[in-house]
């Protein structure tokens, strides 16, 4: 009476089994070491934009996070929501284009036939480009008493 299952490479097959769990953790271990070298590669990401009129140029780090801000020579000659709007929307340019590295990055390491490298990577775009603080309103009454 058969199994439905060959002698060879069946599920009762512990030779085949090995190898299929071979196959199996050298897949893994070539995962970790993309997730390891996409990370250390996302972690020492960093991007500078500058607006078109010279008045801001911000730096920002993997996170998003605010490494440096710069005030060009024209600053003094613009109103200070203008400027205030301006460092707002450099850093919001500066966060799309981190966010347009960092899913390349994913790309190249993880690649985009994965689940994972697809969720992790929509999930990184979402995350920098929906955290950008809003600009002051103009109608927002502690604003305008600075």
């Amino acid at each position: 009476m058969g199994t439905g299952v060959s002698s060879t490479g069946g599920l009762l097959d512990p030779d085949g089994a090995m190898e299929r769990l071979a196959q199996w953790k050298g897949r893994i271990n070539q995962l970790a070491a993309a997730t390891e070298a996409m990370s250390g590669r996302l972690q020492e990401l960093r991007v500078t934009a500058a607006d078109d009129n010279g008045l801001v140029e911000v730096t920002i780090d993997s996170t998003g996070s605010l490494l440096d801000l710069r005030l060009g020579q024209r600053i003094q000659r613009v109103a200070p929501d203008v400027v205030a709007r301006t460092i707002m929307n450099t850093i919001s340019t500066a966060k799309q284009q981190l966010a347009d590295l960092s899913q390349e990055i994913i790309g190249e390491t993880l690649g985009t036939d994965s689940a994972a490298a697809r969720a992790i990577s929509e999930r990184v775009g979402q995350q920098l480009r929906d955290a950008h603080p809003a600009a002051p309103d103009d109608s927002d009454e502690q604003y305008r008493r600075w």
